[in-house]
């Protein structure tokens, strides 16, 4: 019971996620006015779902996950799964964009909208916004992330330095987690760029870099791959069973959001395609058969 109770610290990001909620009701009671009963409550129910992505990422670092990260890959492990996976979904299903501008001050609001739209910065931020929004920037850069973090080097650079740690690792895994999700997941006023076909491709692609990346710090490893990991006063596991347990965690839990993911897909694409049959067809890049018909002479 003390790993649960014990070791919960104190970080900076509390106060930034209070700021957020704050900033966030404050848009939910602004649109509420200007908005039928009926959407309001939509949006208070895909609030639920932003809170919890944000309980997500403040129980990843202030909890007793992010203190034994220190000393167990394992944990590391889940950690990052949180950051860049769970937590992600949950923000991006949330859809808090809307709330979160409206909860501004106007002046704000309107200095922003001005200087994105007609400064002379306006140019190069669009081009900017339209990679990032781009489905194949975002599944690539979440998994060169994701495997560039796991390199040793700069796996120990992240222990080692906290401002690495946080800033760059976490921050990264993190940003790039939401636009990935954002490829997948429906979070208005964003729209679906991509196809079912390439939605699936994603999420079973992203599977496969987990599974090769798990297999790596495994089967494929015969040592420790990090020196941080060597020699940590009052851990019992080995290194190398520690980091073959994180990549049992890498791989296993990975199927608990590719599997979900993958059945929303396939199911968005029934219902665009009209049959389970056609859907398939169009993922494989077949001619949909439409069923059965055109098979046999029409009555």
């Amino acid at each position: 019971m003390s790993y649960v109770v014990d070791n919960w610290s104190f970080d900076p990001f509390v106060l930034v996620v209070a700021v957020i909620v704050a900033v966030h009701e404050v848009g939910l009671a602004r649109l509420a006015r200007r908005s039928v009963p009926a959407r309001t409550r939509r949006r208070r129910l895909r609030s639920i779902l932003f809170y919890l992505g944000l309980a997500l990422l403040l129980v990843a670092v202030t909890s007793p996950i992010d203190h034994w990260a220190s000393s167990y890959f394992y944990v590391h492990m889940v950690q990052h799964l949180l950051i860049g996976f769970y937590a992600p979904i949950l923000i991006v299903a949330g859809a808090p964009w809307l709330p979160l501008v409206h909860g501004l001050p106007v002046t704000w609001r309107r200095t922003g909208g001005r200087f994105l739209l007609l400064s002379s910065w306006s140019p190069a931020l669009r081009r900017v916004g339209r990679v990032l929004a781009s489905p194949w920037f975002a599944v690539l850069s979440f998994n060169a992330v994701m495997v560039c973090w796991h390199v040793p080097a700069l796996f120990d650079a992240g222990e080692q330095h906290q401002l690495v740690h946080v800033w760059l690792m976490h921050a990264s895994l993190f940003a790039t987690g939401i636009l990935f999700w954002l490829v997948v997941i429906a979070s208005y006023p964003f729209r679906l760029k991509a196809t079912p076909a390439f939605q699936a491709g994603a999420i079973i692609g992203t599977n496969a870099v987990m599974f090769v990346l798990a297999m790596s710090l495994s089967v494929l490893s015969s040592t420790s791959w990090y020196a941080v990991y060597a020699h940590v006063p009052g851990v019992t596991l080995s290194p190398f069973a520690d980091q073959q347990l994180g990549a049992g965690i890498l791989w296993v839990c990975g199927d608990f959001w590719a599997i979900p993911a993958l059945i929303v897909v396939l199911h968005r694409a029934i219902e665009q395609e009209g049959g389970l049959a056609d859907a398939v067809d169009r993922i494989f890049h077949r001619t949909p058969t439409n069923g059965l018909r055109g098979i046999g002479p029409t009555p």
